[in-house]
């Protein structure tokens, strides 16, 4: 993926152990600018500093259970700005749980395993694929 500024991702996740698993693996490549946050709450709070793309886990009230969970963190960050994809994590496999995400508007969904990382990539790539293709989408309809 070329890219003249890095992409800026926000990873959510109260879990601290895999959170900087993840950062570790963001941080080995070149292109990524990474902010780590342990609940919605401190994503919600620096969301206006635009992450290109917010990895958010499903679970976020598993520590404290008066935190927003994943859907409500989701809801919120489509409320301030609906341009910003988020992509869900979890360390469950269920079909109803990632029904339940894209219906809330998530882009994606990302069973967290041990190749969590690479689909998250791929999941990236896609959304800047898709991004690119909705401008140029955008400059033919503006050009008729």
């Amino acid at each position: 993926m070329k890219r003249k500024n890095k992409i800026k991702v926000f990873l959510v996740d109260d879990d601290s152990v895999f959170l900087k698993s993840l950062e570790i693996e963001f941080s080995y490549r070149n292109e990524y600018s990474i902010e780590t946050f342990s609940s919605g709450e401190l994503c919600i709070e620096n969301i206006l500093k635009k992450p290109d793309v917010v990895v958010l886990d499903y679970h976020l009230d598993g520590i404290d259970k008066t935190a927003m969970n994943g859907l409500q963190t989701l809801d919120k960050i489509k409320e301030i700005d609906r341009g910003i994809p988020v992509i869900m994590l979890s360390s469950h496999d269920k079909v109803d749980i990632a029904v339940s995400c894209m219906d809330h508007r998530a882009f994606d969904y990302v069973v967290k395993s041990e190749t969590a990382f690479v689909r998250l990539q791929k999941a990236i790539e896609i959304i800047f694929r898709y991004q690119k293709i909705e401008n140029e989408l955008h400059l033919y309809k503006d050009k008729m």
